[in-house]
């Protein structure tokens, strides 16, 4: 089969590898749809990944066409969304069904073998099965979306609070998507990007309730809107001391800050961020991945349940699509910042 193999950092190319032979409780899926995530970019040019060779992508959808033994027959010929955290189903957390802190997991696209390939091999327990209603494309955004939904349920956000959401790359984007969807009311955005705001607009934020940080101050900016309290939530979607230390200036006394983007380099905290923290009695979370228990109340099934509802509509955060013979152009664009994109996505078939 053709996949994307990386061998080493910045040892990244097409090649023809043998198609995987599922294990027990294993599917194969064809592939249909693969996002481009963040992160893959560095995988693939700047730190690599836990093993090499390897095939990457952790952000996609596909058709069940192999079971392996031991594996329920009725997953056969179903369209399917792949959780991509598997856990090791033993530790402390997931006997919580806390997967998404397991202590000793095995991840698809960064740990084994991933999606930017034909097929894949994947465990039946990360499936969740796709209504006729929901596009592949749409499904390979289910995990994107599902941190999105996950850092949003942890804050228990109420629809009269003022909600501040900095850096608008896919998480970021999806957030203000989610809130919206709920009916908050007060949703601040800062970023930096023309094309950022026409993204927020089209989600119905009105054009005030962005802030462009090129030409405004965003403390004088948070104060006119907030009657110089702050906001009760803030989103850091960014991974910067600068933005961190930010949060915790904006957030009014009693608020939350929650802490989603991935950090480009150590974190600093200076004495006198940790005093506000301290001073203003702030509630700092962190999160980087979503809940997947295969009940109706995780994360996974809030998005599917919405995109069946035709509550949100992510299709239009996808500004790229490739074919998997060109699917190296997407990677080119996102490493190089030589076009603007926010969801560079793989369609295979």
């Amino acid at each position: 089969m053709k996949a994307y193999v990386l061998r080493g950092i910045n040892e990244f190319q097409k090649e023809e590898i043998d198609k995987p032979v599922p294990k027990a409780g294993e599917v194969v899926v064809e592939v249909k749809a693969a996002g481009i995530c963040g992160s893959d970019i560095p995988r693939a040019y700047q730190t690599g990944a836990h093993v090499h060779p390897i095939v990457i992508g952790h952000e996609f959808s596909g058709k069940v066409v192999e079971l392996g033994v031991e594996t329920d027959s009725e997953w056969m010929g179903k369209p399917v969304g792949v959780f991509p955290l598997i856990p090791c189903r033993k530790c402390g957390p997931c006997m919580n069904k806390q997967y998404e802190m397991c202590r000793h997991y095995d991840y698809l696209g960064s740990r084994r073998d991933g999606a930017f390939a034909e097929y894949v091999a994947v465990p039946q327990e990360c499936l969740i099965e796709l209504p006729d209603s929901v596009s592949y494309e749409a499904a390979a955004m289910l995990e994107p979306m599902a941190v999105a939904v996950h850092a949003m349920r942890a804050m228990e956000v109420k629809r009269e609070d003022y909600v501040a959401i900095c850096g608008l790359g896919t998480i970021g984007l999806f957030l203000a998507m989610f809130l919206r969807s709920v009916g908050i009311e007060h949703i601040l955005v800062i970023g930096n990007k023309g094309f950022q705001k026409d993204r927020v607009l089209s989600l119905g934020i009105p054009a005030e309730c962005y802030c462009d940080i090129r030409e405004e101050d965003v403390e004088m900016w948070i104060g006119q809107h907030t009657a110089g309290h702050g906001v009760d939530v803030f989103f850091e979607c960014v991974g910067k001391s600068e933005t961190f230390s930010q949060a915790i200036d904006l957030t009014a006394p009693g608020g939350s800050v929650m802490l989603v983007g991935n950090p480009h380099s150590d974190m600093m905290l200076e004495k006198t961020v940790y005093w506000k923290i301290l001073r203003n009695q702030l509630t700092v979370k962190g999160t980087w991945n979503s809940s997947f228990t295969g009940e109706e109340d995780d994360d996974w099934h809030y998005v599917l349940e919405k995109l069946s509802q035709k509550k949100i509509n992510p299709e239009q955060m996808i500004t790229h699509k490739f074919a998997l013979d060109e699917l190296m152009r997407g990677f080119h664009i996102m490493r190089d910042k030589s076009e603007d994109y926010i969801k560079v996505m793989g369609v295979f078939s």
